[in-house]
């Protein structure tokens, strides 16, 4: 059996509720060896880089891209471009492996027809963090996001529809996979400050993998 076959596997991964339409797919992308292949191969055509939020806030999490479009933040706004600003290309295509992981994740939280156009990839650190957020950037909310952990353990934090209500606080590890859409699909959500505790396979840092249709 080959890793990608992981991903269609008869027997499901188990399956969490965070909201009507959230879900964390326990152990869903494991062992997950293609796509950190697939996430070697980006970072040669578009290293990482940390960038800096409108206001002027240089992220502690290095990102990435690959597909059809990127994001991008500096200090004139968040945005998706068709070209990776650091290099005037086109960013990387998006590996087959993500986007099989993306569209097995999507099914099987529901959303038969997710076809992501855009594949953001963050670098976390110990100590790195993302601040709460909506996913809004978007031409159509209609479509989930999926998000894949690789490496490290993190605590994703998960609230509602403003920034102040309560958030639950989610242990994720390698190889889980979440998907929030529908009525879920704006509700705000971040990563508390990774701990130090190495991964055998990435040492000290997470991968993380965020699916989108953007365009």
């Amino acid at each position: 059996m080959s890793n990608l076959d992981l991903f269609t596997d008869a027997e499901p991964a188990p399956v969490e509720h965070l909201g009507t339409h959230a879900y964390v797919l326990r152990s869903f992308a494991q062992p997950g060896h293609d796509l950190l292949a697939g996430v070697e191969a980006v970072v040669l055509d578009a290293p990482f880089r940390h960038m800096v939020t409108p206001g002027g806030y240089t992220m502690s999490v290095a990102l990435t891209n690959c597909g059809r479009l990127g994001w991008t933040t500096d200090p004139s706004g968040y945005r998706y471009t068709a070209q990776d600003p650091l290099t005037g290309r086109p960013w990387p295509a998006m590996p087959s492996a993500f986007a099989q992981v993306a569209r097995a994740a999507a099914r099987a939280a529901g959303f038969d027809s997710f076809e992501p156009d855009a594949c953001l990839v963050n670098r976390y650190l110990p100590g790195a963090r993302l601040s709460l957020h909506q996913d809004k950037d978007e031409l159509d909310y209609s479509a989930p996001i999926v998000s894949v952990s690789l490496g490290m353990a993190a605590t994703f934090l998960f609230g509602g529809k403003t920034r102040s209500e309560p958030t639950a606080k989610v242990h994720l590890r390698h190889g889980d996979v979440v998907v929030w859409g529908g009525e879920d699909r704006l509700r705000y959500h971040g990563v508390a400050p990774l701990k130090d505790v190495p991964h055998p396979l990435l040492g000290a840092q997470r991968i993380n993998l965020t699916f989108r249709k953007a365009g």
